[in-house]
Parts: C-alpha cells; structure tokens; sequence
C-alpha cells in the first residue's frame, strides 16, 4: 500500500485565481448550491473518507465543497493529465482544505502515483471520471474492496468499462453509474460537451468552422451535441458510425453518413467523440487533406492511434501553435493532431459550463448520500440512478432557469393509472 502523503499541486500561490474561478462557476450552480446547504446542515457523509478521481476544475471543485460541507473526507486526483486547471487545484488546498494532488501535464507516471495517493486515503467511498480509481484497485488491492461501499462514476466510458466488469463477474463493491442519469447524458454530455468542444478546438486552432468539413466520429449524446454546435456555426457536418440506430438517427436528423474510409478524404476537421480505440488508424491518415485537423473528445486518448501516425510520419513537428503537433506524412501533406489526442475541451478550453455542470454534479452529490443510505442493499452490480433523484434536480434547475410546467390534474393522473378508459 502507497504511503499516503500531502497535497501535490503546481502552485499554492496560484489560490488567489482560482479561488476567483471557483467562486464565478458557483454563482451558475444553484442545484449543488441547495444540496451543500442542506449537506451543512444534516451531513450525511460524516467522517467517511471519499476519493475523488475526477477532472480538476472550478466546477469540480464546487462539488468537492459539497462532499466536505456533508462532513467527508476528501482526497482529489485528476482523472486525465490535460484536465487539471492549476489554479482551482491550488485553492482547493489553500483555501478549502481539501487534499488535491494534480498538476495539468503530470506525466504517465505521477498521474498513476496521485491514483495510488487517493488509494492510500483508504476510502469508502469513491468517485471516478473513466474508472481508473475502481479499476486500479481491483488490480492492485484487493485486499480493501470489502472495505467500500460503492463508488459513482460519472462517464460514458468509465460506464462500458464497469459493465464489462460486472458482466465478467470482476466488479467486487456497486457502482452507480451517475452518467446514465437524464440529467446527466443529456445535457452534459450533449449540450456541455457539444459547446466544450468546439470552444477548445477553435481556442487551440482559431479555425473558421463555417464551411468547414466537420467529420464527428460517434453520433451518442456527445457526438450528437458536438455536431449540433458545428452545423449551428455553419459547418458541413459528416457522421462516421458502427450502430445502425445511430446512423440511421444522424442521417435523418440531416447529417451526410459515411465510413470513416470515405470521410478521411473530404474532412477538414475530424473529432472522435466514441469511448472507443483506434477510430482514426494509419488508413485514414493517409487519405486526408493536406492541413486536416484531428482531436478528440472521447475521455482516453486511444481513440486516435497516434502510435501508427507516428510510424508513417516522415517528420513530427511539435508545438507549431500551444496544443497542436504537426506530423508530416510522406506524401508532403500534413496532419495535425490537437492536445496530443486527450480530451481537447478540457486541454485548450475550460471544460463544460458551470450551468450544465450543476445538474451532474448535484447527482454526484446526490447518488453518493443515496449509496451510503442504501449500502446495506447494495451488491456488486451497476446501478442506475433513482428516478427520483433525476426528476428532483431537473425540476430545480427548471426553477433556477425561470420556467414551470404543468401538473397533472387528479383526473389525468387516474386515466394514466387505469386501463379501463378507452377512446
């Protein structure tokens, strides 16, 4: 077992911006804002140590001031190397009091040392961005899954690899797979991640997206948003697909679809936003424009094979602009590959916004209390996220917006109940 050791951040006099960053996406959280007030006041989670595996930003740090204000006790690591905002890791430490180990570029190996870091924390409770943490500790400590009540975890990828595990009978503790709730996946992911994306992109490029050819690798609920984004500044939008739902969706909802093959010719900008490896291989590469632009907004960086663009380059230029490598392929034309194939709106950008990242991070908060309430009941499995919960957060976040709905009157409520009522 790691030693379990202090805070490891870039800078702790960078608190006084971050702590500035923190407070401006506070103001755009009103659902986590009323979960932290009533966390302070009951504190569902006292004297329980969470490890947190997570992006760290200002807004992920709104939510770690929930999970301490509920009474736990807090260690944060970064859930990828690019992701990490300096200054909010800073002032989570100086001023919040929480224990951050994370520094925006750690290499392969510190990143790991931070994971083994949050395990030596011995949590109870964890909470994962692609599953790193529960699957480290599968693998290397075995001995402390009886010791956990369950973890949350808040991605698309990290949810097929859980499932994988659960199917395989190797998932020891429950996991409630947060990203799967409405409130989640479908603003999050589409909406958050759509905008995220291309405000990464143009940050790291300064490209013109209108009439440009936008190849969108995935048409799920990030690929649905990115694409969404890209035709509404006027880009010619391709789909690439291996469901035949989506595909079929994608087109209809007005999209060109076509193998990754045929699209590598015609592409002007290509993102892979699948969960999934290799999407852009060596084949592709090789067909595309000279000046295309490739990135990715899928959480690991494997869904670009960089390894085969490497083998095939004749000349690699990197830095050519911050978070753009050149690679020079043997026929003269260039290829660029953006934030080293990692999450680009995280790398170049800021990430999602506060306000969609106040839905996500209220279920967060929300499933961890629901865990440690329900953990008698719980078993090794993957859960959803009650329904109540959802519906909860939305009608809030409906509120903090300025809309209400109907209500169903007694009347509907018994027609909706009963079968007997025909036409």
């Amino acid at each position: 077992m790691a030693k379990k050791v202090a805070y490891d951040v870039r800078d702790l006099k960078l608190a006084g911006g971050g702590k500035k960053r923190i407070e401006w996406a506070n103001q755009e959280m009103p659902v986590l804002r009323l979960v932290r007030d009533r966390f302070e006041r009951e504190k569902p989670l006292k004297g329980l140590r969470m490890s947190l595996c997570l992006h760290v930003t200002a807004e992920t740090a709104n939510l770690a001031r929930t999970l301490k204000a509920g009474g736990a006790d807090l260690f944060l690591c970064a859930s990828n190397p690019l992701s990490t905002q300096d200054d909010a890791a800073a002032s989570l430490v100086k001023d919040y009091g929480i224990t951050v180990q994370a520094i925006k570029g750690e290499d392969h190996a510190t990143y790991y040392r931070h994971i083994h870091a949050a395990i030596a924390h011995k949590p109870r409770i964890t909470m994962d961005d692609g599953a790193d943490l529960v699957s480290t500790i599968h693998a290397d400590y075995p001995e402390m899954v009886k010791s956990i009540m369950g973890s949350m975890e808040e991605t698309t990828t990290g949810v097929i690899r859980l499932r994988a595990m659960e199917r395989d009978g190797a998932l020891k503790f429950p996991v409630i797979a947060v990203n799967d709730a409405d409130t989640k996946h479908m603003f999050d992911n589409r909406y958050g991640t759509g905008q995220s994306t291309v405000d990464g992109i143009i940050r790291a490029t300064d490209i013109l997206l209108a009439g440009a050819t936008v190849v969108v690798a995935g048409y799920g609920w990030c690929g649905r948003g990115f694409a969404m984004r890209c035709r509404g500044m006027g880009s010619n939008v391709v789909v690439t697909e291996v469901n035949p739902i989506r595909a079929l969706e994608a087109l209809m909802d007005g999209y060109r679809v076509m193998p990754m093959a045929q699209a590598a010719r015609v592409g002007d900008l290509f993102c892979t936003l699948t969960g999934d490896i290799h999407v852009i291989r060596a084949e592709h590469f090789i067909l595309m424009k000279d000046g295309a632009i490739v990135a990715n907004s899928g959480h690991f960086n494997v869904e670009i094979d960089l390894d085969s663009l490497k083998k095939i380059a004749k000349k690699i230029n990197r830095g050519v602009r911050q978070y753009v490598d050149e690679f020079v392929l043997p026929s003269g034309r260039r290829v660029y590959v953006l934030a080293e194939g990692r999450l680009i709106n995280l790398a170049a950008a800021e990430g999602h916004p506060a306000s969609v990242m106040d839905m996500s991070f209220a279920v967060q908060a929300l499933a961890t209390e629901y865990c440690v309430k329900n953990q008698q009941r719980l078993t090794p499995k993957v859960y959803t996220v009650p329904g109540e919960i959802d519906n909860w957060v939305a009608r809030l976040k409906l509120k903090a917006m300025g809309s209400s709905i109907d209500h169903l009157t007694a009347e509907q409520r018994e027609y909706l109940s009963s079968w007997q009522q025909g036409t």
